[in-house]
């Protein structure tokens, strides 16, 4: 299951990182973002209306493949799940987390910025990495300073990155996607302009495509 789901976020090259104060919202945006040709989409676990939203999606958009992002705990990780969240994002590295991931069979991706935070990490059997925030952590030339003592390892960065800055993290080998909020920001999504949001989308997809072919 956890090998399905990390190819199938790799072929979509880039999760939408959404933060939802209306779960009403949540569904249109999924379809918007499914229109646009995204099928992956992480809802962070920042708002009251994450558990709601993701619930949502699962249920009614079940062609997008929804995790739950900014898990910082156990608890928070029982909630995504219960709700129907197929992966989970944390901005760090918290052995207890990823253990408790392991155990419920939920793809964890936990972020890390240091090679200590690798090194535990493979300890416990993690592969994929968050590297966030890629840009304030300087960018692809740390992460490519971070992979090479590490062979086995891939990376979703996310934090700073969009249409301007993504090419050079897409040609980069150990990058599995990207992860960024550009083709659904805040404003959008507050606005309602589900239009606007897939007409992004597309013009994120088309961008992926120049450059993964």
């Amino acid at each position: 299951m956890e090998t399905s789901i990390m190819t199938r976020i790799a072929k979509c090259g880039i999760v939408p990182v959404i933060v939802l104060n209306d779960a009403k919202k949540a569904v249109p945006l999924a379809q918007a973002l499914l229109a646009g040709g995204i099928d992956v989409m992480e809802i962070t676990f920042r708002t009251a209306a994450a558990r709601e939203s993701i619930e949502a999606v699962s249920r009614e958009v079940p062609e997008i493949l929804v995790g739950a992002g900014t898990v910082l705990n156990k608890k928070q990780m029982d909630e995504a799940i219960g709700a129907g969240a197929k992966f989970l994002v944390s901005p760090g590295s918290d052995s207890e987390l990823i253990q408790a991931a392991a155990a419920a069979g939920c793809p964890l991706l936990p972020g890390a910025v240091t090679p200590s935070e690798i090194m535990a990490g493979l300890k416990l059997g993690v592969k994929v990495f968050k590297f966030f925030p890629a840009e304030n952590y300087g960018g692809l030339a740390t992460l490519k300073s971070l992979g090479a003592p590490f062979a086995d390892i891939s990376f979703v960065p996310t934090g700073g990155i969009s249409d301007k800055n993504i090419r050079p993290y897409l040609e980069n080998k150990r990058v599995m996607a990207v992860g960024g909020s550009w083709m659904a920001p805040a404003a959008l999504v507050d606005a309602g302009d589900f239009v606007a949001i897939e007409q992004l989308t597309r013009d994120a997809v088309k961008l992926l495509r120049s450059i993964r072919g």
